[in-house]
């Protein structure tokens, strides 16, 4: 993996067809916003397609995304994959529609920025780069919850990419040659969670190609506001380790006991607390610092009880092939 810097007047002139694929489930809040990122994107219109994938919304998401199909500026084609209940699988619809030379992924809750896409392309005017991944920023927000995963960069990519295992980067902002695709198969569309790292380590484990960093191509992140919602991100982060290691071997992520976390609770409580008080009165910290040590201890209980918890099913194996 490189963040290596490309050559300007090669990289204007390489311009391949990109096909950006999202998969959509019950999103007609986030629809407005993203659709006007699409819309604002500065790589050429006719050069590119947005393939917007309803994954059996219960809400209004597939009519609205009808209508602005219809009327959009951009070439914006609606699909469905109503069988099966995984983002996965969503985008699996979309790269079989898919037409151009370059598949690009993003989020229904992310807003890439104008220059996303012609950035995220760019290190593709090298033959043998096979992956590119783009950074994910937050979207400013107003809760603590909010305040505390942007201080974390909970979704930042250098996680991801500085994996121990090997490399991956977050199908937020993610880009991969659609000839790489045609070898290694699509996502495994019963997979609920961790398909992100499976499909670039195939990638890798073949020889394709190698995986780019591209830290300007940016998209930015909607957090959680709810502990439920915080909760249920960390629980699907400890399931995904799971079936990364019934899949890879990959090493399990250590347990956190619920003795550890009395512990460190009242390390905070009673050593913690009072200091970071007598900093936030005098303005030398957030009031998010605070809390770093319960919502840290919060997000590692969950992600342990979603690694406990998870086991491989047979079916989520399963590899469909281009």
């Amino acid at each position: 993996m490189n963040d290596q810097s490309i050559n300007r007047m090669t990289t204007d002139t390489f311009l391949p067809t990109v096909s950006v694929v999202i998969p959509i489930y019950n999103c007609e809040t986030d629809l407005p916003e993203l659709i006007d990122c699409l819309f604002a994107q500065t790589y050429p219109k006719e050069l590119a397609e947005y393939l917007l994938v309803d994954n059996n919304s219960s809400d209004r998401t597939f009519e609205l995304l009808q209508q602005i199909a219809k009327t959009s500026p951009i070439l914006i084609r609606i699909l469905s994959e109503n069988k099966i209940q995984s983002s996965y699988a969503a985008r699996n619809i979309g790269i079989r529609a898919a037409d151009g030379q370059i598949i690009a992924f993003t989020d229904a809750d992310c807003r890439p920025q104008p220059e996303w896409l012609k950035l995220l392309v760019a290190p593709f005017v090298n033959n043998d780069v096979a992956i590119v991944a783009g950074e994910i920023t937050a979207l400013a927000g107003n809760s603590l919850l909010e305040k505390f995963a942007e201080n974390q960069q909970t979704l930042s990519q250098k996680h991801t990419l500085n994996h121990k295992f090997c490399p991956y980067g977050q199908t937020a902002n993610l880009a991969i040659r659609q000839q790489a695709l045609e070898k290694v198969g699509l996502f495994r569309p019963y997979l609920t969670t961790g398909g992100d790292a499976d499909i670039c380590w195939r990638i890798q484990q073949e020889n394709i190609g190698r995986l780019e960093f591209a830290n300007k191509a940016v998209v930015q992140h909607r957090h959680r506001t709810t502990l439920k919602e915080l909760q249920n991100q960390w629980r699907r982060y400890g399931r995904s380790n799971r079936y990364l290691h019934e899949l890879y071997g990959v090493e399990l992520m250590r347990d956190i006991t619920l003795k550890e976390c009395s512990y460190r609770l009242a390390r905070w409580l009673f050593k913690e607390l009072p200091k970071e008080s007598i900093k936030s009165l005098t303005g030398k910290t957030q009031v998010v610092n605070l809390l770093n040590t319960p919502i840290g201890i919060l997000t590692a209980r969950a992600r342990t009880l979603g690694q406990r918890e998870a086991k491989l099913s047979q079916q989520a194996t399963i590899i469909e092939m281009l």
